[in-house]
């Protein structure tokens, strides 16, 4: 069976929560690694600006018009139940990845609750980069 890595990144609609504007940030080169990989990268960033890798940017998760399967975060994890709490009013939503450095015991408690695949503390970059072998 595969593990949660595996679906997660099979999943092929990502909201990227934190999306940054600075292309020397991870918040940045990972998606548009990922982007170059042909997911399609929703951008999810209040301060953001319009657009962000060529992609609309939308304040929350919530807000995005079109199908999400994966919430893709690069927050402090002092901010992922707040963020997950606005993922969780989506019925589409399939996974949830907190990148390498952060971690919830809440947002694992809260996504596990709903069947939804859950990664974090891991890198969506070298974790796809791993697989590719």
């Amino acid at each position: 069976m595969a593990t949660s890595v595996e679906r997660a990144l099979a999943l092929k609609n990502i909201a990227v929560v934190g999306l940054s504007k600075d292309p020397t940030k991870a918040a940045h080169t990972v998606p548009r690694y990922l982007q170059h990989q042909g997911y399609k990268i929703i951008p999810v960033n209040p301060f953001g600006g319009e657009e962000l890798l060529g992609e609309k940017v939308y304040n929350k998760v919530s807000e995005i018009e079109g199908p999400v399967d994966l919430v893709v975060v690069f927050r402090p994890s002092a901010e992922v139940p707040a963020v997950l709490k606005d993922v969780l009013t989506r019925q589409d939503v399939q996974g949830v990845w907190l990148q390498e450095g952060i971690t919830s015991s809440e947002a694992e408690e809260l996504v596990s609750k709903r069947g939804l695949i859950f990664v974090q503390d891991k890198c969506t970059f070298k974790e796809h980069r791993r697989l590719q072998r």
